[in-house]
């Protein structure tokens, strides 16, 4: 089958291709535009989908050498994101679909980014997910294809929302997770001790209390500026330190309570330098298989969708056009 994806959940308006061959095309076309807001701003996110979203899907039916009547179904994020951004894909992916009579598929944002670990490989059933994004962090047990059981999630911010904030305290350029992650590559993961909450709870994650901890700490420099002019980088390997490591022991957790041998990293965090290190060395210690997508399929993309449609569209799992986006998994429909 031949697979046109389509993602449009936050800032980023993405399109691919794939065909059983593999992916043909993943064009993702950046906002610049919340750079000097400091975050994401939804109205100008929907109003820069509108602006992009042929040029982009055209471009990727053009990088696939795919005309758009050898396409078989259109997978479209269905949630959870933005809404405003999700009605710009939806609304045009149902009129692609009806003008050129193209099945539809809505696609769960959070189930493609687990598996987007199978673009270029395939993960064995059954598996745990460790899902860390900027609006989600979950560990899933996956049993087979859409079989999921929810283990544990956050309780307030997530893992990349919390790097986020932090970098924004830091007076770094937004995002900050990256900027963070790059920094703490020169710096002393162990020069300050951050807290790392609810380790007592298995599967249940709480970021908003390192954000707060970071704040109290600067205040308490003499001199804030001259401070993170000489300690930057060790603050920002503390930060990633706490964070990635609530995440592993979390994940080793999963791993003994359900008995898996194999475990996928998923989100735009599975990015984090750090976090792979170290979850490569806890699937090496309990012997587990380690699936970890390429950094291209790991943020917000089209792949991702694609890949997804095109597994849910062998199975039938097909949309019609009362198919309605939903801003949380907690209001899907």
């Amino acid at each position: 089958m031949t697979i046109l994806g389509i993602e449009s959940s936050c800032d980023e308006t993405a399109a691919a291709v794939y065909t059983g061959g593999g992916m043909r095309s993943n064009v993702i076309a950046s906002q610049s535009v919340h750079e000097q807001y400091g975050g994401v701003v939804p109205e100008l996110a929907s109003r820069a989908h509108h602006k992009t979203i042929w040029r982009t899907v055209q471009q990727s039916l053009e990088e696939a050498n795919v005309e758009i009547e050898e396409v078989d179904a259109i997978a479209v994020t269905q949630g959870p994101g933005l809404m405003g951004s999700l009605l710009v894909g939806l609304c045009f992916a149902k009129g692609l679909s009806l003008s050129k009579d193209i099945p539809l598929v809505g696609v769960n944002h959070m189930d493609a980014h687990i598996y987007a670990n199978f673009i270029d490989e395939e993960p064995e059933y059954p598996f745990v997910a460790l899902t860390v994004s900027g609006g989600h962090t979950q560990l899933v047990h996956v049993s087979g294809p859409f079989e999921h059981e929810l283990l544990g999630e956050t309780r307030d911010d997530a893992a990349g929302e919390a790097f986020d904030k932090i970098g924004k305290i830091l007076g770094l350029p937004y995002p900050g997770g990256p900027v963070i992650d790059e920094r703490s590559k020169n710096g002393d993961p162990r020069f300050h001790d951050f807290p790392q909450a609810m380790l007592d709870n298995n599967f249940e994650f709480s970021f908003s209390g390192l954000k707060t901890s970071v704040k109290y700490f600067l205040e308490d420099q003499e001199n804030r500026e001259q401070f993170l002019a000489d300690h930057l980088d060790d603050v920002c390997a503390s930060v990633s330190y706490a964070i990635t490591e609530v995440l592993v022991k979390k994940l080793d957790n999963a791993i003994k309570n359900t008995s898996v041998d194999s475990v996928v990293l998923a989100g735009g965090v599975s990015a984090n330098s750090m976090l792979r290190r170290k979850a490569k060395k806890l699937a090496n210690d309990v012997e587990c298989d380690l699936y970890i997508p390429k950094l291209a399929y790991c943020t917000d993309n089209a792949a991702m969708i694609a890949i997804t449609g095109a597994m849910m569209a062998e199975r039938n799992m097909y949309a019609d056009m009362e198919l309605k986006p939903f801003a949380s998994l907690s209001n899907r429909k």
